[in-house]
This record gives structure tokens, sequence and C-alpha cells, in this order.
């Protein structure tokens, strides 16, 4: 099956990671092509690159300022992502008491076996 293009929704654009770690740049606040270059280590271009993908799904809005573009996230759109992982959520919850479970088992364990040493 090929690939879907990673402008179709933001679960694909966000797949990349620089896309993910430019969210995450942006969730602080607005911020220039230079600036997210900078702080990403990565070249203008590639920065720019990887904003027109989050720009033609949603994710990021942009403004101008005299000369400059400012880049902002758009969170309403990571709503479908937040809305699909949280389907997980019980199940992980679930995981997790059971792990707790485990750990607290094996505490007793270690406690009993050192008391009747």
């Amino acid at each position: 099956m090929a690939r879907a293009a990673t402008t179709t929704d933001a679960f694909n654009a966000v797949a990349e990671p620089r896309r993910r770690q430019i969210v995450e740049v942006l969730a602080a606040g607005e911020r220039s092509v230079n600036e997210l270059a900078a702080v990403l280590g990565i070249a203008q271009p590639q920065a720019s690159k990887h904003l027109k993908v989050l720009r033609e799904v949603g994710l990021v809005q942009v403004r101008q300022e005299g000369r400059r573009r400012l880049y902002r996230l758009d969170g309403g759109e990571l709503k479908v992502i937040h809305d699909w992982v949280s389907n997980f959520e019980a199940l992980w919850q679930e995981r997790l008491d059971q792990l707790d479970a485990g750990v607290q088992e094996l505490k007793r364990e270690s406690e009993g076996d050192r008391d009747g040493a």
C-alpha cells in the first residue's frame, strides 16, 4: 500500500520527528523560521520545508510582522490526535495498575525473604 502524503492530516505530519520538535518549540510561543532553525540546529531551508507541511495540515499558522514571518501552533488541530490517543487511556491505566500490583508483590516477597533469613 502506498504511503499517505505528509500533508494529508496531522497524524502524517507529526510522524516526522523534526516536525514534532517544531510543534514542541511553537507550543512555547511564536518563532520566526530563523529562530526555529537555530533552536533545532538545522538549516533555514529545512525548517521552512517542515513548516510548510505543518501549515498545510493546519497545525501551524503564520503572520507577517514587518519583513518577518512568525509561526505559531494551532492547538485546535492537535485535538484529533488527542482524541485518538485518549481512546487508549483506559488500556494504559489497566497496564500500569497491573505493573504496580506486580511491583508491590515483588516488594512483599523481598521483605518476606529478608524477614525469614
